[in-house]
């Protein structure tokens, strides 16, 4: 994305934004207001305020604006505020990326070496800042060479973000159970699904480690629903429509528990761009709607369940001992092909972590980087 340009008008006094579609727009004098810079009313080290910006009057206007040279202007309203303004800090507000890489939707034809990293090697801070934006422009990444003694995917998973304990514990085993309360630790097939969309919250991201696999079957699968629901609603609009609109009642039982959440199965974030979905065949229930709209419902999603099992999109591949695979829980379908539990032994464990783990990492880790070019930039001038 491109950064926005701002422009200080001084009579009358306003302040103009041009953003990376080309829209000029006249920024309002309490967007201005709130967002003073000084120590007085700003934290530096936080960035939280000192102030509170739902107390301002709501007439507030913009009665003086001065440009300062380069980034910098002084501005002054009504109330009698006036404060020197860093107008680069305003950029944050026009990134809808949030400071993160731009999702990069994938089908089956990805290159895995490129999702594909050795675990030892992100002791190394450049190493893992690379994998850390691998794994959020892809939703997933794989990493080889994961010690398989004890529970090393907590390891992993603290190393990303936090590890979030469930009703099935902090971490769980996956292998074959046939009293199981779940049909993952049957050696039954597993369509591409979303772990857990019985949950509020749901889990962000799941990680799979691989500790045995003596089967010839097992093999893993992943598809990228950006890529898939793209397809759908470029087919079927008035499908997509209804499925990033009506909420879907999941549920799960267990001894001692029962999960039940409603949500959309296409889920649109706060900026209505669709970022992945709810999605497991297993646990939802058709929503009561007209009769027409229930078929339209239902066409959409059989046509979204076919898109997630087409050659197209969906990956198969064995994985192999001391391998983990870390996913988007949303916008990453998971599933498994059946297997023999005669052939052998299959054993994965598995634990969640909170979405938000890694993007604070990768964001602070920017951030440290941006700290040390602009005081090296600054050093260059002062010796120059």
């Amino acid at each position: 994305m491109s950064e926005p340009e701002f422009v200080v008008q001084e009579s009358p006094a306003k302040v103009f934004v041009t953003d990376a579609s080309g829209t000029r727009t006249e920024l309002p004098a309490l967007w201005l207001r709130e967002r003073c810079q000084e120590p007085e009313s700003l934290d530096g080290p936080t960035q939280q305020r000192l102030f509170n910006p739902h107390q301002l009057d709501a007439d507030l206007t913009l009665v003086a604006a001065e440009s300062l040279g380069g980034h910098w202007a002084r501005l002054t309203f009504s109330d009698g505020h006036s404060g020197r303004y860093d107008l680069r800090h305003f950029a944050d507000d026009f990134d809808h990326d949030d400071g993160l890489p731009a999702p990069r939707p994938w089908t089956s034809d990805i290159d895995f070496a490129c999702i594909t990293r050795d675990w030892a090697t992100l002791a190394d801070h450049g190493a893992f800042h690379e994998a850390l934006e691998t794994y959020l422009r892809h939703g997933v990444i794989i990493l080889r060479n994961v010690p398989t003694d004890g529970a090393r995917l907590v390891e992993v998973g603290e190393t990303f973000g936090h590890v979030r304990s469930t009703n099935f514990g902090q971490y769980f085993e996956v292998c074959s159970r046939p009293d199981s309360n779940d049909l993952a630790y049957r050696s039954v097939p597993l369509a591409p699904h979303t772990d857990n969309p019985y949950r509020d919250p749901v889990p962000g991201i799941q990680l799979l480690h691989c500790l045995t696999n003596e089967t010839t079957g097992g093999l893993s699968t992943l598809v990228d629903s950006l890529a898939a629901a793209e397809q759908l609603r470029a087919e079927d609009p008035e499908g997509y429509r209804l499925l990033a609109n009506v909420p879907v009642r999941f549920r799960f039982i267990d001894d001692g528990v029962e999960l039940i959440e409603r949500r959309p199965m296409i889920h649109l974030d706060a900026m209505g761009k669709m970022d992945g979905v709810h999605y497991s065949p297993r646990l939802d229930y058709l929503p009561l709607m007209d009769e027409d709209s229930t078929r339209a419902f239902h066409r959409a999603r059989r046509r979204l369940g076919e898109l997630f099992t087409h050659p197209d999109y969906e990956i198969q591949f064995p994985l192999g001992d001391g391998e983990l695979m870390m996913f988007d829980n949303n916008r990453v379908l998971h599933g498994r092909t059946a297997y023999d539990q005669n052939e052998g032994f299959r054993h994965l464990q598995g634990c969640y972590i909170d979405r938000d783990g890694p993007t604070g990492h990768y964001r602070a880790i920017v951030k440290q980087e941006r700290a040390r070019q602009a005081t090296a930039t600054d050093e260059n001038v002062t010796t120059a």
